[in-house]
């Protein structure tokens, strides 16, 4: 089944005033803390490290019902940016504790959470960068992909320097490279600049140097 911008999220003990969602626009940074969850109800949220040098990395995108907190990691900066609209629902570490059907509910997130990052993990071993943008996009065509007409299209607009940082390269040669892409008809852009992957383009070509030629890293 194709992601969905929007989740049903349980009903709790707490009334709709307590529980109310919060809303972040598309480019917030939205407040983390370690003594509760955020739990997306909709919309696609972006988190991300910072190292010594100032450069960011990218962890990975959270959507509907998935979770995000301090209370889950270990980093020591830890940064969450909606990219696209928001609402999420705080949930406290306490209340977690203390429901086991809550806990339970959030558990099969968390394993889809763990896959995801172990995906990047593996897509971060690929010695060519090449393999390493196409190994991405499959990625991100299951995490937030929408069947269309065309292929699949990438439910928010991710920047080339995004791009970038989920693979450990330059925006220029993500720019670079996406050009090539286009050239050959593996994907292409909506009138909103969405990201399009045509019908089968990536996984009928298991070598990447099928589809790009670079010797760029």
């Amino acid at each position: 089944m194709a992601p969905s911008f929007t989740a049903v999220l349980p009903h709790t003990s707490l009334n709709r005033e307590e529980r109310r969602l919060h809303f972040y626009a598309k480019g917030e940074t939205i407040p983390t803390v370690s003594q509760g969850v955020w739990r997306v109800g909709q919309g696609i949220v972006q988190l991300s490290t910072f190292y010594p040098s100032g450069e960011s990395g990218l962890l990975g995108w959270v959507g509907p019902s998935m979770c995000f907190s301090l209370w889950l990691t270990g980093l020591e900066t830890y940064q969450a940016k909606a990219v696209s609209d928001v609402h999420l629902m705080w949930y406290s570490t306490t209340e977690i504790e203390n429901s086991p059907h809550l806990a339970k509910e959030m558990l099969p997130q968390l394993a889809r959470r763990m896959r995801q990052i172990e995906a990047m993990l593996a897509i971060a071993g690929y010695r060519r960068v090449e393999e390493r943008l196409r190994q991405l996009l499959l990625l991100l065509q299951q995490e937030m992909g929408q069947t269309v007409p065309e292929g699949t299209r990438l439910m928010v607009r991710l920047t080339h320097q995004d791009i970038a940082n989920a693979i450990n390269t330059s925006r220029v040669t993500v720019t670079r490279l996406f050009g090539k892409l286009k050239q050959k008809g593996v994907i292409s852009f909506d009138n909103r600049r969405h990201l399009i992957v045509r019908h089968g383009q990536l996984s009928v070509c298991p070598n990447s140097a099928d589809v790009l030629t670079s010797n760029a890293s």
